[in-house]
């Protein structure tokens, strides 16, 4: 197809179907068949996949909308599906994106459903340095995915996995909140780093003064980070764990391409080796995960990390039914 010139109606065509795979695969009873017959269409055509990246986009913006205002539904009626509220909010911001009218776009603007700047950034196999619209600079470390979004009130990331280094530009009156799992990091101008693996979180504060939450729905601002403090929290805790822990070389080896593991127990250190690795390690029990291991690595070369284990502590690797790689410390005796 893509070989083809195709007319204004088929590219349309596309554009719909990757709007409507987009809103399905985001339902929860979305049936394996279906993604199945998702990817088969994705891989039919390079457009196919270009349209459904401009989708997720959209999606992304349409996840910041607050959900429109039902129309009273009279008693004996059924109320509306709860997910109908999504597909409404998906529709503005499809509309405002891909139609660009301005009058939508600017009352959404001045309203602060809608961005006027969005960007979406991601660290594959390197490490990547970049500067945001408001002025920001940010590095990225190896897997990081992120999006920045830019509203009237505030400048909006949402970090999706991996880590990130912010030198933020000053401005008291358009704070930037970074949103990692279920919880936020709010500042005007400072430097800090967010490391993020699944549900768990740390904030290590450099320069300036930053809030901290676990929870962002919570009424608190969070708890206050001054130079020398870091902030650890995971999904569903109700406030972070705060201690004074300097951003040492350790904490931000990582901008030099370096893992440093001191002196840490396994099961505190496969959080930090797992998020550079295809296929995440597992420890086959609590009495492996309290040996400890040290070292300074090379993260683009974390798998050698991981097959030199048994060179250097009492354990052995084999492999679960999924074929994950397990550690196993070895009996005694």
């Amino acid at each position: 197809m893509s070989e083809t010139r195709l007319t204004e109606a088929e590219y349309d065509a596309i554009t719909e179907a990757a709007a409507q795979w987009c809103m399905r695969l985001h339902e929860p009873d979305c049936t394996d068949r279906e993604r199945e017959a998702f990817s088969v269409w994705l891989n039919a055509d390079p457009l196919h996949a270009s349209e459904y990246d401009a989708m997720l986009d959209i999606w992304d913006v349409s996840e910041h909308l607050p959900p429109p205002v039902p129309a009273a539904t009279p008693k004996h009626q059924r109320p509306p599906a709860a997910r109908r509220s999504t597909w409404q909010r998906f529709g503005i911001a499809a509309a405002i994106t891909l139609l660009g009218i301005p009058a939508a776009a600017y009352c959404g603007w001045q309203l602060g459903w809608v961005p006027n700047a969005y960007e979406r950034l991601e660290a594959s196999t390197s490490r990547q340095q970049m500067t945001l619209p408001d002025g920001t600079q940010v590095e990225l470390n190896l897997g990081t995915q992120l999006t920045f979004s830019n509203y009237k009130d505030q400048r909006q990331v949402t970090l999706d996995k991996g880590e990130a280094f912010f030198k933020v530009s000053h401005d008291a009156a358009h704070p930037f909140v970074v949103q990692a799992a279920e919880g936020r990091v709010r500042v005007t101008g400072t430097q800090f780093n967010v490391w993020r693996y699944e549900d768990q979180v740390r904030v290590t504060l450099v320069e300036g003064s930053v809030l901290v939450t676990s929870n962002k729905n919570l009424s608190s601002e969070g708890l206050h980070l001054e130079p020398g403090m870091q902030a650890r929290y995971k999904a569903g805790d109700y406030a972070p764990q705060v201690s004074q822990t300097p951003a040492t070389t350790q904490d931000l080896a990582w901008r030099n391409g370096k893992l440093i593991l001191d002196n840490l127990t396994l099961a505190d250190a496969l959080p930090l080796i797992n998020r550079y690795l295809d296929m995440p390690v597992a420890l086959a029990d609590s009495a492996t995960g309290k040996l400890r291991i040290g070292g300074v690595f090379d993260t683009q070369d974390i798998h050698r990390l991981v097959t030199s284990l048994p060179k250097v502590l009492p354990v052995y690797l084999s492999l679960n039914p999924n074929g994950r790689p397990v550690i196993n410390a070895r009996p005694k005796g």
